[in-house]
Parts: C-alpha cells; sequence; structure tokens
C-alpha cells in the first residue's frame, strides 16, 4: 500500500515537472524525488530510471482517459452520441488535470520508444471506435479507409497546439470549447457537411460549461491506485492519497485549502470526500481549536487520526506536528 501511495506522489510529482518546463526533456529524477517527496532510493524501488517512470505515468493518463471516455460512450445507444460523450469527457478530464495533459499529449511525441508505442496502441483503440461511423455513413461516397485515422490525427494536433498556446496565455480559453468544432470535424466523412455542421451550435453539457466541471474532477479520483488496509469499504485512490498526504503536511488545513493543494475545483466533492474520509476514521476535524473537537460557525481543520497516518505514511508513523 505504501507502494502505491508513493507511485501516485511521483506520477503527480513528474506530470507537474513536465507541465512547468519549456523542455521537458531536462527533468531529472532529483527534481521528481524533491517535488513527490519521497527519496531517490523509492522511485529506484519502482522505476530502473526517469524513461520507466515517464512510461508509468503516460500509461497512468491512458487509463485514467480510457475509463471516463469508455464509460461515457457506453451510456449512449448512437455512435453519434457516444462519441461526442466521450470526446466532452476527454476534454473535460484534460481541463480539470492540466499537467496531465500536457504530459499525456504535448510530452508523449517527443518521449522514448516505449511511450510512443503506447500512444500508437490508443490511437489504434480510438480509430476502431470513430470507424464504427461506417455503419451510419449517409454520404453518397463511402468514407476512405484512412477516414478514422485522419480524424483522430486531427483531434489530437488540434487539442496538441491549444495546450502549447496555452503556456503563453494568462487566461486560456477551456478546451471543452472545442467540442463542437471538433465533433463537426469527426462527423464530416461519416454524415456529411450539413449534419456535422449542426455540432457547431449543439449546446456544450452544463457539466463542461467551465471546462471545470464536478464529473471532470471526479474522473481523477475514480482511478484506483490500491486497497485501503482493513475493512474499510473504500479504495485508495490517487486524489485521496494526495488528500491524505495534504492534511499530513499541513495538519489544521481548511477544506479549501486541502482542496487547493489536491487540486480539487469543485468544493462539493471536497466536503464529500472528507467526510468519507472522516467517517473512516482516517482524518478528524478540530474546527480550529486543537483538542476542543469542532466548532459551530468555526472553518474546518482537519487532521490525520492515528490510523490515517499509517495509510498516509503506508504504514510507517509520522512524526507529530501541533496542528496550525
Amino acid at each position: 500500500m505504501g507502494e502505491e501511495l508513493q507511485r501516485a506522489r511521483i506520477v503527480r510529482a513528474l506530470a507537474e515537472e513536465i507541465a512547468g518546463r519549456e523542455d521537458p526533456h531536462a527533468v531529472a529524477v532529483a527534481d521528481v524525488v524533491a517535488r513527490a517527496g519521497v527519496s531517490r532510493r523509492a522511485f529506484h524501488e519502482l522505476y530502473g530510471d526517469l524513461e520507466e517512470g515517464m512510461l508509468d505515468a503516460f500509461d497512468w493518463c491512458l487509463r485514467l482517459a480510457g475509463a471516463e471516455m469508455y464509460a461515457a460512450y457506453s451510456r449512449e445507444s448512437r455512435w453519434q452520441d457516444g462519441v461526442r460523450a466521450a470526446l466532452a469527457a476527454l476534454l473535460g478530464l484534460l481541463d480539470s488535470e492540466p499537467a496531465l495533459a500536457r504530459l499525456s499529449i504535448v510530452y508523449a511525441l517527443g518521449a522514448g520508444g516505449q511511450v510512443l508505442q503506447r500512444r500508437l496502441e490508443a490511437i489504434e483503440v480510438l480509430c476502431e471506435y470513430i470507424d464504427r461511423g461506417r455503419l451510419e455513413a449517409s454520404c453518397r461516397t463511402e468514407p476512405p479507409e484512412m477516414a478514422a485515422e485522419g480524424v483522430v490525427g486531427a483531434v489530437l494536433a488540434v487539442i496538441h497546439t491549444r495546450l502549447l498556446a496555452a503556456r503563453a496565455q494568462a487566461d486560456p480559453a477551456p478546451l471543452s470549447d472545442l467540442l463542437g468544432p471538433l465533433m463537426s470535424l469527426i462527423l464530416l466523412p461519416y454524415v456529411g457537411a450539413a449534419k456535422a455542421g449542426r455540432e457547431l451550435s449543439r449546446p456544450t453539457p452544463p457539466r463542461l460549461s467551465s471546462g471545470r466541471g464536478a464529473s471532470a474532477q471526479g474522473s481523477a479520483e475514480g482511478v484506483l491506485a490500491g486497497e485501503l488496509p482493513g475493512d474499510l469499504g473504500m479504495r485508495l485512490t490517487y486524489r485521496t492519497a494526495l488528500v491524505l498526504q495534504t492534511i499530513g503536511e499541513r495538519p489544521g488545513a481548511s477544506n479549501r485549502e486541502v482542496a487547493d493543494q489536491a487540486g480539487i475545483v469543485d468544493q462539493g466533492q471536497i466536503s464529500r470526500l472528507l467526510s468519507r474520509l472522516e467517517g473512516l476514521g482516517l482524518i478528524a476535524n478540530r474546527g480550529g481549536s486543537a483538542g476542543a473537537g469542532p466548532s459551530r460557525g468555526a472553518a474546518n481543520a482537519w487532521v490525520l487520526t492515528p490510523r490515517g497516518e499509517q495509510v498516509e505514511r503506508g504504514g510507517q508513523p509520522r512524526a507529530r506536528r501541533a496542528p496550525g
């Protein structure tokens, strides 16, 4: 379990180091372990070298995006609606996780051979789903065999360009704004210009209107990192690990402080997650007054319980610090 917590920290650290640099290839193991708060030894117990760590981080991104997109696609009965739902899920996820977006979309093109191979495999899967549009094709001429490959490549290229441009913009437009134009691009070879053009005027789903919806935030929470010890009825996720780590490092942190450090935008989500962790006996709310319990009207002040410390540290006791 401790290994999974360290893995989650390293994945996040890799993504953030890459996202914050003009030259992602300048990232070194020392940078990653410093940001992740783990030792170099811990890193090398998981990975032989930095490229191996990058591959694991890229695989994590693929699993996260794949799970979100497949779930969205499967809820729809029509191919066109399924593709739109999957694309909306992807764009919302990339908006909510910009560091992971840069790692998986931008950095992957210049990564090692193993990462490029994984990328090709993922593209092949996407092409298979897009090519199902042949069954619904309504054009006078059959779409060319390479239509799906061209569509997927074009969509990824547009997202890649927007992510690069966003680095120089103070307030870049959310990728979710591309839903209509990208759907029109995808549909064009299969249903023709008239029907494809209708996508440009379809409203953006409410959960994507800000590019930071709760669904996109929740998707990161849904990727499982490992089992919590004992019969707690909960899986330890990547996002949960970050919340526990934040509280361990900042005892007395409020809901907002925990959310900011863990990258959770939706306040309802952080409230639900903290309440659940409290119910599991992993954290306690001291309400701004150490040892006095929650006070009416006071801001929440979260600390790890002894069991929470064991979970957060992988069974290793944490040196106790006074909150505040």
